[in-house]
């Protein structure tokens, strides 16, 4: 049965009010994933064919589509932006509304769409205080079959070898792809998601097997040679490997 949802959410960061803006309009392969830029006009076109509802930089930008092509579960979504000036402009405060329609699964979808919202802003504010504006590689990529059963996600975290006690904020030496040591900081960790950020990426590795899908793996790369190909060749075959 189809269904309203709402996820708001707010926060400080910071950033610049401008920055904000360039990174939801323009620069989202650096904390979400690339995505062409919306037509900088009140009804132009959005990314994937949405309308931008609501144009006023660097304040307001939201923009809406209908009849979600590629998903039989969704049949309108929105995304609403509010961004305001603090301590004279040097820090914005920004409210993030996504809503829309359901067709199914309610339950299950609203809970994998408001944890991923949670680590994609929590993302976005690691993006702008460390890498914002940064020419960015990005790659994204879904595990084997094998790693949408139950436990999946525990298995790659302990393949990276994070210590039980590892908390967020935390310095860390992962293991990565070819048994490479990874010096990075733990931003994030939950049962659902661990984020990796070292001084030129973010890594992030979410445990979908939780809404029975694979686990999927996203790097930013913002390194001044950054290959987004070779990053997913090795990351993929490490992640492949763990479920071999």
């Amino acid at each position: 049965m189809s269904k309203e949802f709402e996820i708001a959410r707010e926060f400080e960061v910071d950033a610049t009010p401008e920055q904000v803006w360039q990174a939801v309009t323009e620069g989202t392969g650096g904390w979400l994933w690339p995505m062409e830029a919306p037509e900088p006009r009140e009804g132009g076109t959005g990314p994937f064919g949405s309308t931008v509802a609501a144009w006023d930089p660097p304040h307001r930008y939201t923009n809406r589509l209908e009849n979600v092509d590629g998903t039989s579960r969704q049949t309108l979504n929105q995304l609403d932006y509010t961004v305001e000036p603090r301590d004279e402009g040097r820090r914005a405060w920004v409210r993030y509304v996504h809503s829309g329609i359901f067709v199914d699964d309610w339950d299950n979808q609203y809970d994998g769409a408001s944890r991923h919202t949670d680590f994609y802003l929590h993302t976005l504010r690691q993006y702008l205080t460390h890498f914002a504006a940064r020419p960015v590689a990005f790659t994204t990529f879904d595990g084997p079959g094998a790693s949408s059963a139950a436990g999946s996600f525990e298995a790659v975290a302990a393949a990276l070898g994070l210590a039980d006690g590892a908390a967020e904020g935390d310095r860390v030496q992962a293991r990565g792809p070819g048994g490479r040591v990874v010096d990075a900081v733990l931003d994030y960790r939950n049962p659902y998601f661990v984020g990796l950020r070292t001084d030129d990426a973010l890594i992030r590795i979410f445990g979908r097997d939780h809404w029975a899908a694979p686990v999927g793996v996203s790097v930013h790369d913002f390194a001044p040679d950054a290959d987004a190909a070779r990053t997913e060749q090795d990351w993929r075959g490490w992640l492949d490997a763990v479920f071999a």
